[in-house]
């Protein structure tokens, strides 16, 4: 999206709150009373998140509440929990189908579907949240995303991130790779490949059955997001270990789906409501996420006494290894693949010097 795009989509969004204030005093002119006449759209959003859950279900509610308020209530939209009305991960063919008009998501719950699509929620050891958005706004990024579920006709957007997650929790100790080998832990994704080759075996399972799955044994461990997720799903009640960093997600990049018909069916102001609603949705969690990690983290350590540790250095080495070769592999599979590819590294490039600069120079400083 360029600096021109943007400008123009600022002022149809500003139409659009403006049509919203005429709605409340209609007799004002005779413009207000058209914009009053508009019939209400309604729209389904469903979502792979337990209702309301923290971060990820309320950052659902909260896109859902800025479209509403933006287009003065002619665009409502009410959002569905995971199983309340699909499963899961049944939200991108539901739709895709148009089932519901609206999705709220990862994109690498998808894979089997869409290969592509895995680059944008998460890469292992890729980019981080600030430059993930830089890549989909202004490095091209989104473009290609849209051209990778434009055969579903569906319309994808950002909609949320969640900043450098933590490494998961674990049922015994790793001290080195060796720890890995017979592994069996939820991690999504390219991050379960990696795991996979590097002798663990991955499991994909929704986030409401995560903590009777590590407690029963099902499995050895689990990655969620971080400590103001897993505080609230009681992650350490059930696994003692709770491991840093988070080379698998180093942010998860949630996205909002439409039905592309849906969307070409709206009119140009609620579409831009649309987009920039999910653009204040995406700043927004992550905003959430920075300031209550720390305040469940700090729970998580004083009060039920979690013992933090850190991956070790070859445990992280072999990880990294074994993600180089998995994202090498995917770049192969399909010629827009190779363009993603191609596009992601060569933004990440670029971004890493200017943090090794900046970012990093200045959090050493301080």
């Amino acid at each position: 999206m360029n600096r021109r795009k943007i400008i123009k989509t600022a002022a149809l969004a500003g139409a659009a709150v403006g049509l919203s204030a005429c709605k409340k005093s209609p007799q004002d002119n005779a413009a207000c009373e058209s914009g009053q006449s508009q019939p209400v759209i309604e729209w389904k959003m469903v979502t792979t998140w337990p209702k309301n859950f923290p971060g990820l279900g309320t950052g659902a509610e909260f896109l859902a509440k800025k479209i509403n308020q933006m287009s003065g209530g002619r665009l409502q939209v009410k959002v569905y929990g995971a199983n309340e009305l699909v499963p899961a991960f049944e939200v991108f063919d539901a739709v895709s189908s148009g089932t519901a008009q609206m999705g709220h998501g990862a994109a690498y719950y998808w894979k089997g579907k869409v290969p592509e699509a895995q680059f944008f929620g998460a890469v292992p050891f890729g980019m981080n949240a600030n430059e993930m958005n830089a890549w989909l706004y202004h490095g091209g990024g989104l473009e290609l995303w849209q051209e990778t579920y434009q055969p579903f006709g569906l319309k994808p957007m950002p909609a949320g991130q969640t900043g450098v997650q933590m490494g998961g929790w674990f049922n015994k100790e790793i001290n080195s790779i060796e720890d890995i080998k017979g592994l069996v832990m939820r991690i999504p994704g390219l991050a379960g490949d990696v795991l996979a080759r590097s002798g663990g075996t991955p499991q994909v399972l929704p986030g409401a059955e995560l903590f009777t799955a590590l407690q029963t044994g099902t499995i050895d461990a689990t990655e969620w997001v971080g400590p103001y997720n897993d505080l609230a799903f009681g992650l350490h009640q059930a696994a003692q270990f709770y491991y840093y960093p988070g080379w698998h997600e180093p942010t998860a990049c949630l996205e909002a789906m439409v039905n592309q018909a849906a969307f070409d069916a709206l009119p140009e102001d609620l579409q831009v409501v649309v987009e920039m609603a999910t653009m204040a949705a995406n700043q927004n969690m992550l905003s959430e996420y920075m300031a209550n990690n720390q305040r469940a983290l700090d729970t998580l350590q004083k009060e039920h006494q979690v013992k933090m540790k850190a991956f070790p250095q070859d445990v992280l080495e072999t990880f990294k290894h074994h993600a180089q070769a998995v994202m090498l592999e995917l770049s192969q599979s399909s010629e827009l693949a190779g363009r993603i590819h191609q596009s992601y590294f060569d933004f990440a490039a670029k971004t890493q010097s200017w943090l090794s600069v900046s970012e990093m120079a200045y959090l050493q400083a301080r």
